[in-house]
């Protein structure tokens, strides 16, 4: 597959993880992402760890659910084993892949394997990514009944150009159909877009946005297209096939997105996030982006327990040979230092909303704020009340202020 695991230390067979990660656990919000790694095609852009049919090697898809809670169980020792105090989760999110390529009943006994082993806080938000054509009405409510409350559709796109050039394979016209079943059965809806494709007009754009709007969604992401190396959208811009993205027309395009939303009453909570308030936020990705504990179960997972961070084998014949031993399905690990924790936190944390507090930065860093506010990238206002804020054009060049304050 396209997509490579960073180098790191050997992992323990028993997934103990060293003593730091035990410390303040406490206090910290711990959620599950449970990896599906399996589509019905490879889309030309997408570089994430899933696998068609034909490149599971023997692997039956039907098994990985089991495969899957037996990680779930496997975790669960792993902690108890290293200190870590058991905690209830407070958010589960089912990626991939297409997690609805299994059924319904498969995805509901991976949800009750994490409720039966840790619990869920009142209130936890389960989440479930879903392409358009993947789901019915029947499987929706299904997923809610099993206590699923929220689905992210990956709709990308409103014009069928874009969608082929992306070899999506979805209907558009099939997007309305969905939210609403979604929302019958009782489950918030978010709308996955991205902008910034080969041929992809303003018009276009502007297009998407107003189709996606008119679902009237909770929460709305988009991003930007990033050609990664070795996949097949890369070999086709490499050879003239495809042009390129061009970074200003891509500039213009998160503008017009930022525009229209605010006008439709949704508020920006991180670079490529909106909600119709605080209450439709994901969670999930905010426990990310705010430096909480995770597990991460499935192939190619990453997990991060109290600045310990580790990622599992990536194919799945490799995954389930370990699981099914009883032993760690990861392939390598690192204990972050406390150099790198700074600059990870001023990496995530500048990208939301609630910014990053002034008082985190280090000394040397702090006489880059003046310089930022003075260039329009970082609230003035925000920032003498103590924290850095991206302003809109400090939204599109986040990268340079991130290295400024590092």
């Amino acid at each position: 597959m396209p997509s490579a695991l960073p180098l790191g230390d050997p992992a323990p067979e028993d997934g103990r993880l060293p003593a730091q990660a035990a410390a303040g656990a406490e206090a910290r919000d711990f959620g599950v992402y449970l990896h599906v790694p399996f589509c019905r095609v490879r889309c030309g852009y997408c570089d994430f760890n899933t696998y068609t049919a034909t490149e599971l090697r023997g692997v039956k898809q039907a098994d990985y659910p089991d495969q899957a809670i037996a990680e779930v169980r496997f975790a669960a020792r792993a902690l108890e084993a290293s200190g870590v105090p058991g905690r209830a989760v407070s958010t589960v999110f089912f990626g991939g892949g297409t997690p609805t390529l299994l059924p319904p009943g498969d995805l509901a006994r991976m949800l009750a394997a994490v409720r039966d082993t840790w619990g869920l806080t009142p209130g936890a938000e389960v989440t479930t990514e879903a392409n358009p054509d993947s789901v019915d009405a029947a499987a929706l409510r299904q997923l809610a009944d099993a206590g699923f409350t929220r689905v992210s559709f990956g709709m990308q796109s409103a014009v069928p150009s874009v969608l082929a050039t992306l070899e999506r394979t979805h209907d558009p016209e099939r997007v309305p159909l969905v939210v609403e079943w979604a929302r019958e059965a009782g489950l918030d809806v978010s709308l996955d877009l991205i902008y910034g494709t080969p041929g992809e007009s303003l018009d276009d754009w502007q297009r998407s946005l107003d189709a996606a709007l008119a679902c009237a969604p909770d929460h709305l992401s988009a991003y930007a297209l990033i050609v990664e190396e070795g996949t097949k959208l890369a070999r086709q811009i490499r050879r003239g096939g495809v042009a390129e993205p061009d970074d200003d027309l891509t500039a213009d395009m998160y503008e017009l997105a930022d525009a229209a939303l605010a006008r439709a009453g949704y508020e920006w909570y991180e670079v490529s996030n909106w909600s119709k308030g605080p209450g439709h936020r994901s969670r999930h990705n905010l426990g990310y982006w705010r430096g909480a504990d995770w597990w991460g179960v499935g192939p190619g997972a990453h997990s991060h327990v109290g600045g310990v961070r580790w990622w599992n084998v990536k194919h799945p014949a490799a995954y389930a040979a370990r699981v099914l031993q009883g032993a760690s399905p990861a392939a390598g690990r690192e204990t972050l230092d406390d150099e790198t924790r700074r600059v990870e936190d001023i990496l995530l944390k500048v990208r939301i909303a609630e910014g990053l507090p002034v008082a985190e930065l280090d000394r040397a860093a702090r006489p880059e704020v003046a310089g930022l506010i003075a260039e329009g990238l970082i609230d003035g206002a925000a920032a003498i009340g103590g924290s850095i804020r991206l302003t809109l054009r400090g939204r599109l060049l986040a990268d340079a202020v991130v290295r400024r304050l590092t």
